[in-house]
């Protein structure tokens, strides 16, 4: 079997500077590149929010958010900073307006990457921990995957949503490191 790093949402609009940037998101940046050069993973995936201008989660469409992540602009590409050499796949989510867009999972697109290369173990990392990372780390373990995340590769929008996110995950049965 397999090991996979998945990097959750490394993108302009969630570090300093951007539309919806989480507190310490340029932090993850280091950690996530010394895990995607370590060898240790048969394949690495990133994940982008990928929004059409108009997506439900926007507040001027009724959503909680500010304009994020919109396809095709600079907020929406992934930091400069991250190692894209090391990264094998990117695969987006919520492409569509309705498309909620917290997993990577989402599209079908993730699973069938995985499921191929026979992968039965994944590592969690990126932004934000109480939302994108989360819901991943769910929808990894509902399909029977072993789980690892590690605190040095996660930020949170808030300190206790980041806290609160990792202790249902940890009961769940992932691994937090």
């Amino acid at each position: 079997m397999a090991d996979a790093l998945l990097i959750i949402d490394v993108q302009n609009d969630f570090v300093a500077g951007g539309a919806l940037a989480v507190e310490g998101g340029d932090e993850v940046v280091e950690p996530i590149n010394e895990l995607a050069r370590s060898g240790r993973f048969d394949l690495v995936v990133a994940t982008r929010d990928w929004h059409p201008p108009d997506h439900a989660s926007f507040a001027a469409q009724g959503g909680p958010w500010p304009v994020h992540c919109v396809r095709g602009t600079p907020g929406a590409e992934l930091v400069a900073a991250l190692d894209r050499d090391a990264v094998d796949a990117v695969v987006d989510a919520g492409i569509g307006r309705d498309d909620e867009g917290y997993s990577g999972f989402e599209s079908g697109e993730l699973g069938e990457l995985l499921s191929a290369r026979q992968v039965d173990a994944v590592t969690v990392a990126g932004l934000a921990t109480d939302y994108c990372v989360l819901h991943t780390a769910r929808d990894a373990l509902k399909r029977g995957l072993r789980v690892t995340i590690p605190r040095a590769a996660v930020r949170g929008i808030t300190k206790d949503g980041s806290t609160a996110a990792l202790a249902e995950l940890a009961g769940s049965g992932a691994e937090i490191v």
